[in-house]
């Protein structure tokens, strides 16, 4: 287990803008970030982050949390390994004891398979570079493809023996069960007998945006042609072959830097780009573009250039993914290769300088690259012409903002020397159609909201600013907030002068509170209320970080969503001489007010049921003891009204 002193240290090293920064990319408005969520598909940002306060929010679908939710949340990891991965990366000691037996049995399976992995990534580079076949084998196609020791060690490159069990030997010898072997897909079965997926050959790790090995890609070195070329991990728990973007973690940070993300076809394509200092590139890893694998590549940058060989089958093949990233509202650039080149030959031959200047000065727009490669097969075939205008508009119509649409049609109008406003009828005709045919998918609701806009869930505490469960939220925002501050209580001493004593927030609040034995009926307001309670109780008021960072998530997302708001006072108002009222100025009120708003509910609510009370019981005697009660909660609540009636809190 993680020490509590282990943990606060980790939540106070955490910049919740630097975690949130690796995944996504994030841009200043006020005192806060605005990003595109990565927790749902959105066009417009919605998701927000606070250096000050150390959380994000989701205004689109509601996500919320601190450094350690988000890790927990974007990376599926558990509280502890989320608390670990942070520890690594602000190099922070983790102090634990040794698992039992018993503790390590209950590590999860995908915990399970991530372990797995990462004993092979090792494997395999050991093999690659400690033993004679290794080095005789695989660092030799290495050194042929120009790659240095520095790259390969950079992407992790490893070798498999050539022989069939290896591995599999190896990791059943080292604890590794037969199940998890098969799961990862790092061993197949047949007729009982364990074999290594990846025997004789050479080993491309692939990276979660994280740095956490999913899975694997092997490439054979001999001309065996009952083999095929390339073998990749199975889909399993931990990878999602769509879902993945080989070389993201190495270039995610160069992606938000340079706004633009390079994507090419293969592993080696990656590594040489890199090895000429181009860092901002991915690959789809031979598989066709996706659409979790552009939304992957949009949380840090809405730019994207697609590099291609000279192979046109294969450009025109992938002409549906350049659609798919138009529809996602990114701005596409192409780079035609020479004949014979892809950017892995190509980079190894010319210089780093070279190899950049060619990428940019060749990079066109989509529509440029089209025309200019399917307009040579129309010839002067009027038809043939004309489906090409409706292909080309076909993929404008898909580009959500309507100003670059326009800028487009304008483009395609030039080159094909058609009238613009006969595009623009196309265009609105296509558009026209898919419209309607997302009606009919909806049943013909005619009131759809505008896509780019997503309004956040309304709640009845936020329509119903006098019911229960609002009175009970204002109770748990402002302990939030102001727990640990002081404020300064009115009392008279023994010589009956008055004087001002210190009190905490959370020690007057929750004392006050327990005096009259109320509960809270939010179950998730009550476990932070017992927080605090069993806290006071020990002399250790919780910080509002440990809320925050909690490992129950309902605790953590609620802590988030009582204290976050998008809107910040701008300091301008000051010099327009428009002076503001701060909660802060005026806290000891506001506390006051609350907790009377809090007891007057409660009250009002256990009345209304004694009254029920009343009307359903025959018996005499408790009756009596009924009405008794429901004498004093009523005077309790003319007093407690009367005193509301009496504070001002605007």
């Amino acid at each position: 287990m993680i020490s509590r002193e282990t943990i606060e240290n980790i939540i106070s090293a955490v910049r919740i803008e630097e975690v949130i920064g690796d995944f996504i990319s994030l841009r200043r408005r006020g005192v806060n970030l605005l990003g595109l969520c990565p927790f749902h598909n959105e066009k417009t940002p919605s998701f927000t982050v606070s250096p000050a306060k150390g959380i994000y929010k989701c205004f689109g679908c509601g996500k919320a949390g601190n450094g350690v939710g988000f890790i927990m949340e974007h990376e599926h990891l558990t509280y502890p390994e989320a608390l670990r991965y942070l520890a690594k990366k602000y190099q922070i000691e983790i102090d634990e004891e040794e698992q039992t037996p018993e503790q390590l049995q209950e590590i999860s399976e995908k915990e399970s398979l991530f372990n797995l992995n990462e004993f092979a990534r090792k494997y395999f580079s050991s093999a690659l570079f400690n033993t004679e076949e290794g080095k005789a084998v695989g660092l030799a196609y290495f050194r042929e493809r120009e790659i240095r020791e520095d790259i390969i060690k950079k992407f992790q490159l490893g070798f498999s023996p050539d022989k069939w069990s290896a591995f599999a030997e190896h990791a059943i010898m080292e604890g590794y069960k037969k199940e998890i072997l098969l799961k990862t897909g790092l061993a197949t079965e047949k007729d009982g007998k364990l074999y290594d997926r990846f025997h004789s050959r050479v080993v491309f790790p692939i990276h979660s945006a994280s740095g956490r090995t999913i899975g694997f890609g092997g490439r054979i070195l001999t001309s065996d042609k009952n083999r095929p070329k390339y073998v990749n991990s199975p889909e399993s728990e931990i990878y999602n072959k769509s879902k993945t973007l080989y070389g993201i973690y190495f270039a995610r940070t160069a992606i938000a830097q340079k706004d633009n993300c390079l994507l090419v076809e293969g592993y080696t394509d990656v590594i040489s780009l890199h090895q000429s200092g181009i860092e901002n590139v991915v690959a789809s890893s031979g598989t066709s573009l996706t659409t979790d694998q552009v939304r992957m590549i949009q949380r840090y940058t809405s730019n994207i250039t697609i590099l291609y060989d000279g192979d046109p089958a294969g450009i025109k093949a992938s002409f549906r993914g350049i659609d798919m990233v138009l529809e996602q509202g990114m701005n596409v650039r192409i780079v035609l290769f020479p004949d014979n080149e892809d950017p892995d030959s190509y980079a190894r031959k010319h210089h780093p300088l070279e190899t950049e200047k060619f990428i940019s000065s060749n990079a066109v727009n989509f529509i440029s690259f089209k025309t200019k490669l399917l307009l040579e097969e129309t010839k002067n075939d009027p038809v043939k012409k004309a489906g090409l205008i409706k292909d080309i508009v076909a993929s404008i119509s898909l580009i959500p903002d309507a100003i670059t649409r326009t800028l487009f049609i304008r483009e395609c109008a030039d080159m094909m020397m058609v009238p613009e406003q006969v595009l623009v009828n196309e265009l609105n005709k296509i558009r026209r159609n898919r419209l309607n045919k997302e009606l009919n998918a909806q049943g013909g609701v005619q009131d759809i909201p505008a896509p780019d806009v997503i309004a956040p869930p309304q709640s009845k505490v936020e329509a119903d600013t006098s019911s229960a469960e609002s009175q009970e939220k204002e109770i748990m925002r402002l302990l939030l907030l102001y727990g640990t501050d002081i404020v300064h209580i009115e009392q008279t001493d023994e010589n009956n002068y008055k004087v001002k004593v210190p009190v905490m927030v959370a020690d007057y609040m929750v004392h006050d509170i327990r005096g009259d034995e109320l509960e809270f009926s939010n179950t998730v307001y009550a476990a932070i209320f017992e927080e605090y309670r069993s806290g006071i109780d020990l002399d250790q008021v919780p910080e509002r970080s440990f809320f925050l960072g909690h490992e129950e998530k309902e605790i953590a997302y609620a802590a988030v969503d009582l204290i976050f708001t998008p809107y910040e006072l701008s300091q301008n108002w000051l010099k327009h001489n428009v002076m503001i009222d701060m909660e802060e100025e005026k806290l000891l009120v506001r506390l006051d007010y609350s907790l009377l708003s809090f007891k007057a509910r409660k009250i009002d609510l256990l009345i209304g049921e004694l009254q029920k009370k009343l009307h359903g019981n025959d018996s005499a005697e408790d009756v009596k003891i009924i009405q008794t009660r429901f004498k004093e909660l009523k005077a309790k609540s003319v007093q407690i009204h009367g005193k509301l009636n009496r504070i001002v809190i605007r």
